[in-house]
């Protein structure tokens, strides 16, 4: 195979610094579908409109953090190529098979690359492939075989995000003031963890139905509780959040009590607050505030001090709140999936943080 690929021949992280989780502003649309492909017709002005209603609908096909993931994935193999000396188009699997393991092991001196960004640069890579009128056989053998092998040397076990648990949510709201934009980041906090939804679910919420043509889903707010009906990766699917045993910790009576005070009865759900802190903006927040509320918060209410201050900031993000829910909720595990919106059991018990841990001891029921 390496004698096929001779013949053919033809990242490091940074995390946020206390003071940086609170910034609201410079955020923007990071990828495009420029990509998508348009038929060559003549002498028709009309079409105009509709190749940029085709284009508008690829790029709904995919949610924005995969389309801006895939945008990087290209730009990385191309430059890439471009160093290589080599064309990334069409497709080559012997050049694929190259560039992958060129992932696995730098050769300019840059980190390597976990295995699962490998494979979720490949699977970038199909789809812009796709989007050319290419296919990438992705079980070709100098594709297959490679990364077979970099799984075999250098996987390693997942990591997941640590679980936001019940007294974490509870002091993390404590640390919050009672000014708007604190009224809002309480809300925000504890929707996002009663409903288990993810932080880009959080932020696409709007006051009703159709009021944004941004918006992926509305609430409804009755006496027993909080309906959320939203899309996500599975589908529309609607999420239940009753009502607490207090005010204090009651996501919905927090809710409630961040719209009156913001005056919001339109439009998207959270959004900015102005500078002097008195009012909302009606601009839609980003779902970047959401991972930087949780990481200040998790810092100012101390959870796992024990921890340098970097290594608290890897271990939660906006996940956190999901697996916190799943982890905490000691109820049927069918109910947890139909909140989290998970097609799976399995997916739900990879949430649910060691949770059933020895709760069945089998060695004690084999006699031993």
């Amino acid at each position: 195979m390496l004698r096929d690929m001779e013949e053919n021949n033809e990242k490091s992280t940074s995390y946020p610094t206390p003071a940086s989780l609170s910034n609201e502003d410079n955020e923007r649309d990071p990828h495009s579908c420029d990509s998508f492909m348009v038929p060559n017709l003549a002498g028709s002005g009309g079409l105009d409109r509709l190749i940029d209603t085709a284009k508008d609908y690829a790029r709904q096909a995919t949610a924005d953090n995969t389309n801006a993931a895939y945008k990087a994935d290209w730009a990385h193999f191309t430059r890439w190529c471009r160093r290589s000396g080599a064309d990334p188009l069409p497709p080559s699997p012997e050049l694929i098979g190259l560039y992958l393991a060129n992932c696995a092991s730098p050769n300019d001196g840059s980190p390597p690359l976990s295995v699962s960004t490998i494979e979720r640069r490949l699977s970038g890579l199909a789809w812009h492939y796709r989007q050319r009128g290419f296919t990438l056989d992705r079980k070709d053998r100098h594709i297959a075989t490679v990364l077979a092998g970099i799984r075999r040397k250098h996987a390693r076990p997942p990591v997941q995000k640590e679980a936001i648990l019940r007294d974490d949510i509870l002091d993390m709201i404590n640390t919050l003031d009672f000014g708007l934009r604190d009224m809002r980041d309480r809300a925000i906090l504890l929707v996002g963890y009663a409903g288990g939804l993810r932080r880009s679910e959080i932020v696409s919420l709007d006051f009703a139905r159709d009021d944004t043509e941004d918006g992926k889903g509305w609430i409804t707010i009755e006496d027993q509780g909080l309906i959320l009906t939203l899309t996500g990766k599975t589908g529309w699917r609607e999420v239940e959040i009753g009502r607490g045993s207090g005010d204090a910790t009651c996501p919905v009576h927090t809710l409630e009590q961040y719209l009156r005070y913001a005056k919001i009865d339109f439009g998207p759900l959270f959004q900015r607050i102005s500078r002097n802190g008195h009012k909302a903006t009606g601009d839609r927040l980003s779902d970047k505030h959401v991972a930087r509320l949780i990481k200040k918060t998790v810092l100012a209410a101390g959870i796992r001090a024990d921890l340098p201050v970097a290594e608290r900031l890897k271990l939660f993000s906006g996940h956190s709140l999901r697996a916190g829910l799943a982890t905490s909720a000691n109820v049927d595990e069918r109910y947890i999936q139909k909140q989290l919106g998970h097609a799976s059991p399995e997916m739900t018990r990879r949430y649910q943080r060691d949770r059933d841990r020895f709760r069945v001891n089998l060695t004690k029921a084999a006699g031993l």
